[in-house]
């Protein structure tokens, strides 16, 4: 079964980028993410246009963090992914007027909608800035620097 991980690898580049004082290029950022720079603009495009980062063509340009980290929710960041389905699990729709499907869909409705309401409630509990601290929390116990970090890019 194949995993939407959309959502994870935009949060680690957005925390990769908030410890960089150097604008991010799409190839160094799709590195991180796995694939291809045309979806790493496109994803990024879209966290542009809700004003999280901001970019700039040419030699030297790339992508830079254009928010505050205190505010931005990662309920805020699943929205401008696109909100993916948090549940890879669905029913079975072969003969939609079977009264047992009707029965089993209705109760796995409900289940797979509380998952996804818990889901949403606890993201929008966490901001950036919250990630961030505890990476850098991490880092620290590990006797690492943002810089060792931010290299990467």
């Amino acid at each position: 079964m194949k995993r939407d991980s959309k959502l994870s690898g935009v949060l680690h580049v957005l925390l990769h980028m908030l410890g960089s004082k150097t604008p991010a290029t799409s190839e160094h950022l799709a590195l991180m993410m796995g694939t291809n720079p045309v979806v790493v603009r496109r994803v990024m495009a879209g966290l542009r246009e809700q004003g999280f980062v901001t970019s700039a063509k040419g030699h030297g340009g790339g992508w830079l963090i254009a928010c505050d980290p205190a505010t931005v929710t990662l309920a805020d960041i699943y929205a401008a992914v696109g909100e993916p389905s948090v549940i890879a699990m669905g029913h079975r729709s072969e003969t939609p007027e079977c009264l047992v499907e009707q029965a089993v869909n209705r109760a796995l409705d409900d289940a797979f909608r509380e998952v996804e309401d818990v889901f949403a409630k606890h993201l929008k509990t966490v901001t950036l800035a919250d990630l961030s601290k505890d990476f850098n929390r991490r880092l620290a116990a590990r006797g690492l620097t943002k810089e060792s970090q931010t290299h990467a890019l």
